[in-house]
């Protein structure tokens, strides 16, 4: 019996459209010391790599992002985990003590790469909004449209106020808190008689983390540079 051609031509359909629309997504470890990616998908979309790995120094990992996938890929750094059950913490970028985050998110501060896909067009960015730990930086490839790189110049936490340092148990600064984390008040959180561009600005504080990394969100508010697109694009997320 032979094979129905509607249904043959359904599945070439089906098959054309996920090789097309969907992203790669390429992790790079280019800091000195091992680094805990953590992946948080959007509500509806799949956990990719079980939320977690983790990349020695100089090594990269390709994923693959399905046709229409949100969601965030941030660092964490200074973990230690178990190695039967996966169970540990980090020092940065915790996810509930656990390698695989599993759709969990990280604590802050963390630094963070965020994707929606095929919205018609790809939207991606870097938010320091919750702080920052590890520089990160995206460079698409492959695409048509504007598909802007961004990328962080330094790492912030050499140039971090003391007010806003997060410091390991060996004094060494390996975070930069946010202002609105550190000091919780609407000016810097965005909230309240704050809450809308036209009231909330940036900050001495915001032009700190906007000075290490000029295209990434460094308050609520800051779009207008730091918002990007792109179509059928490949995305490379560098950390360092």
């Amino acid at each position: 019996m032979a094979f129905p051609m509607h249904l043959f031509l359904t599945l070439l359909c089906i098959s054309s459209l996920i090789g097309v629309d969907a992203a790669i997504f390429t992790l790079k470890n280019r800091c000195n010391v091992t680094i805990w990616p953590g992946i948080q998908s959007g509500a509806g979309h799949p956990v990719l790599m079980k939320g977690g790995l983790v990349l020695e120094a100089g090594q990269s990992e390709r994923i693959d992002a399905p046709a229409g996938w949100s969601g965030r890929i941030w660092p964490r750094s200074g973990c230690a985990f178990d190695k039967s059950t996966g169970r540990g913490s980090c020092g940065t970028g915790d996810c509930g003590g656990t390698l695989q985050c599993d759709g969990a998110g990280g604590a802050p501060p963390a630094s963070l790469a965020e994707f929606t896909l095929d919205s018609p067009l790809d939207f991606y960015d870097v938010s320091l909004v919750d702080g920052f730990n590890v520089p990160v930086s995206i460079f698409p490839s492959g695409g048509s449209g504007d598909c802007s790189e961004v990328k962080c110049l330094r790492d912030l936490n050499r140039s971090c106020p003391q007010e806003l340092q997060v410091r390991s148990t060996g004094g060494e600064v390996i975070a930069c808190k946010s202002a609105c984390n550190a000091f919780n008040k609407p000016e810097y959180c965005c909230t309240g008689e704050f809450g809308n561009p036209q009231t909330c600005q940036p900050t001495n504080y915001s032009r700190i983390f906007k000075n290490a990394c000029p295209r990434a969100y460094s308050y609520p508010y800051d779009d207008a540079t730091s918002t990007f697109t792109c179509t059928k694009a490949d995305y490379l997320i560098a950390f360092c």
